[in-house]
């Protein structure tokens, strides 16, 4: 019998914590909310909100404010299951739609009023690499596989073994876009059907060569639409006791939509009403998939983006910083002068320890996001030395990064951008989080980080003393020390004739 005034009082209570991930994607918002105990991840708790925000997002790619309605009352409820979690332990990751949309920010910012925590807007090949991080993490196969995600907005296409995904894409087709593109009178017929498959096949003609040499032994398919199309492709055919699909189901699949006609005629009892207006679209997508990359079959995981997520959150599961690898990976290919990237980073760290606190900037993502341009603000030394910032500001932004979510390679491009020469303020873009003033402050960091470092030698530059006030920054070197340097003296004052930009004042002495 219990003890009913003290149960359980001889058991153990290991440390744990919660986090929780949403995924806003362009069909539903997926919460999923975990306990880390004991080096696993336990999901305790998930809201899914079908809001198909892509179905908003017009041809000049501006999202209506209808669609932005259905996202905004979506995050309301989600909301209420995220209270008194700490920033840290919430990651909140938009994928295709909000990649897309020109109007973007301001559905962020509206967001942040209902969430107080930041929305990350991932690109294709990051969204890619954290599905295939949930499927690792909850699948395992020996040997190389194949993972499928399709979403409202695009489809993601991973190869890996084990932990490392070694070939990603993302393709932009999914279930919503086209529903509203091939089936958007809700009429099922072969020839919909016909010009559907044949537009994904077009699109996976951009990898199905690559994807076919690299090849894998099993075939992973996730996220909803695929769950759906193969729980209903088991009830309506000759069942697969291993819970595989294959080509043959699928097309009869077609034929079953195209006998019925029309939606509304389709009777499917495993189809939820929710699903059931995308569900031809989501079809010609995988029949498309199976034909042009040659597959046999496939199974259904249930984990995903959200869960990918996670597992990246919690240290203990993780392997070594990817943003480390990523860095590194870049560095490498782009012949970056290590040694002077190390300088000017060691020298912006100093300065902005200096600055964080006065200047309202100690922030751990700007902290980190600022040693990653220093690291890399020379990338673009190995495409011309002339513009070497603006060559470095194009690469960073349009580079494929694992670990950076857009928001991140957007920033790190702006602040190479302007590490020297003139700096244009209208240029330099809005973020969703973090303030004008902030990245302000963080250019002329950089700024000063490198300059100081312009000999590019190690042991030449004395101590220096780095004080703040809010729009000024002053640097103090030892009695004598600028006498003797009349050429460093004046590139000095003329930063300090670029920094007026930015409204902040260089005093030196």
């Amino acid at each position: 019998m219990p003890n009913d005034n003290a149960p359980f009082d001889g058991v153990e209570v290991r440390d744990t914590s919660k986090i929780a991930a949403l995924d806003i994607g362009s069909n539903s918002f997926h919460l999923v909310v975990a306990r880390v105990v004991a080096g696993s991840v336990q999901i305790l708790h998930r809201v899914k909100q079908k809001v198909r925000l892509a179905e908003g997002l017009n041809n000049d790619y501006y999202l209506d404010d209808e669609a932005q309605q259905r996202g905004l009352d979506a995050l309301n409820v989600v909301a209420e299951s995220l209270q008194d979690f700490p920033p840290e332990n919430v990651r909140i990751v938009a994928t295709y739609t909000l990649r897309k949309a020109q109007n973007a920010p301001a559905f962020i910012r509206a967001a942040r009023n209902i969430l107080p925590y930041p929305i990350e807007v991932i690109g294709g090949a990051e969204e890619a690499r954290l599905i295939y991080l949930g499927v690792a993490h909850t699948n395992h196969d020996d040997g190389q596989r194949l993972v499928v995600d399709i979403g409202g907005g695009s489809t993601e296409f991973i190869i890996g073994q084990g932990f490392e995904p070694k070939m990603l894409r993302s393709l932009q087709m999914g279930c919503v876009s086209y529903t509203k593109k091939y089936f958007k009178h809700d009429e099922l017929k072969n020839k919909y059907f016909e010009r559907a498959i044949t537009a994904a096949q077009q699109e996976l003609e951009m990898i199905d060569k690559a994807y076919l040499r690299a090849g894998w032994k099993s075939c992973i398919g996730t996220s909803g639409t695929i769950r759906n199309i193969i729980q209903i492709a088991q009830n309506d055919s000759v069942k697969d006791t291993e819970g595989r699909v294959s080509l043959s189901q699928l097309t009869h699949l077609v034929k079953v939509c195209c006998d019925a006609g029309s939606l509304d005629k389709l009777q499917i009892s495993q189809m939820s009403e929710d699903r059931k207006p995308v569900f031809a679209a989501g079809l010609a997508i995988l029949i498309a998939i199976f034909k042009s990359l040659d597959i046999d079959s496939m199974v259904f995981s249930p984990a995903a983006l959200r869960e990918g997520v996670l597992y990246e959150m919690e240290e203990q599961l993780t392997h070594p910083d990817i943003r480390q690898r990523s860095a590194e990976s870049v560095a490498t290919r782009y012949d970056v002068d290590i040694e002077q990237a190390r300088r000017v980073h060691s020298v912006t760290m100093d300065i902005y320890q200096n600055c964080k606190d006065d200047w309202k900037i100690a922030n751990k993502e700007l902290k980190s996001m600022l040693g990653w341009s220093a690291l890399l603000h020379e990338v673009g030394l190995q495409i011309n030395t002339h513009g070497t910032q603006r060559h470095s500001a194009y690469i960073l932004h349009n580079i494929d990064l694992p670990g950076f979510n857009q928001e991140q390679q957007n920033l790190m491009a702006t602040l190479v951008r302007y590490y020297r020469k003139k700096i244009r303020l209208n240029d330099i873009p809005e973020f969703t989080q973090h303030s004008g003033e902030r990245v302000h402050k963080l250019i002329a960091i950089l700024r000063l980080g490198a300059l100081l470092n312009i000999k590019r030698q190690d042991d030449i530059l004395p101590s220096i003393d780095v004080k703040v006030k809010t729009n000024s920054i002053r640097l103090s070197f030892p009695d004598g020390w600028l006498e003797n340097k009349p050429i460093f003296s004046a590139d000095l004052a003329n930063e300090a004739q670029y920094l007026q930009a930015l409204g902040l004042e260089l005093r030196f002495a």
